[in-house]
């Protein structure tokens, strides 16, 4: 009864992985070092993976009597092979060179695969590195000003998103600026919909003193919900940025 669980299982493991990929999404479980066995002994195309998935399945559901043949101290010793050839051991002679936040979630990631299991290990690791960058990216934000005909520009430098949005409003003294203002985000961008807000709420600390307050190098989309809410965009397609993805290109 228990190897029949067993297999089902392991069954429903496999299907799950086969339907994620008709969702871009990349398999977990076991499939992680499917992969890496593969990559290690030599395959490098789509069909490795497709065969090893097929040939998984056919010895899960027409086998599996002959896998439970198989001794439990040979799949432990096959298991060892898999995660010394998984691990980066090159990782450990680099750990005194590279960034402390990244030997930390080095060793974190490894702490929790051993205690937990890999899948919980993988988010974790991305969770701690996404913590990371935004808070080394929330400090990373400038601006160089200049007044040019009763007119101060600023030259934003660095990405405006959930992270940086304090700084970002640190930048700015609407009591002290000239009636008109420009900001130039030719060597900035906006990654989120808190960025967004924030040029929102900006331009209406402006206008409350009766100030135009103008944005200049917006992407296109960034542009059209700012002038959505009644923000000042000047367009030029020129120098505008347009940021595509893969899936924009024909």
């Amino acid at each position: 009864m228990k190897s029949r669980k067993h297999a089902a299982e392991k069954v429903k493991n496999v299907l799950h992985n086969f339907v994620s990929g008709f969702f871009a999404t990349m398999g977990g479980c076991a499939m992680i070092g499917q992969s890496m066995i593969n990559i290690t002994s030599g395959a490098r195309r789509r069909l490795s993976g497709i065969v090893a998935a097929l040939c998984l399945l056919f010895f899960i559901i027409f086998a599996s009597s002959l896998i439970e043949m198989i001794p439990v101290a040979a799949l432990v010793g096959v298991m060892f092979m898999v995660v010394i050839s998984t691990f980066a051991w090159s990782s450990l002679r680099v750990m005194h060179k590279i960034p402390l936040s990244d030997a930390f979630v080095i060793v974190l990631v490894s702490a929790v695969t051993v205690f937990f299991d890999l899948a919980i290990a993988v988010l974790t690791g991305v969770v701690v590195s996404a913590l990371v960058y935004a808070w080394k990216n929330a400090h990373h934000i400038t601006a160089v000003t200049n007044i040019e005909n009763k007119v101060k520009t600023y030259h934003l430098y660095g990405p405006i998103f959930f992270g940086s949005v304090q700084s970002f409003r640190d930048l700015f003294h609407p009591k002290d600026d000239p009636d008109e203002i420009i900001i130039n985000f030719d060597h900035s961008r906006v990654w989120d919909h808190s960025g967004i807000e924030a040029l929102k709420k900006l331009s209406e600390r402006y206008k409350s003193l009766g100030k135009l307050i103008k944005y200049r190098c917006l992407s296109y989309d960034c542009a059209n919900m700012l002038e959505k809410s009644g923000c000042i965009v000047e367009r030029d397609q020129n120098k505008d940025p347009h940021y595509e993805i893969i899936m924009d290109r024909k």
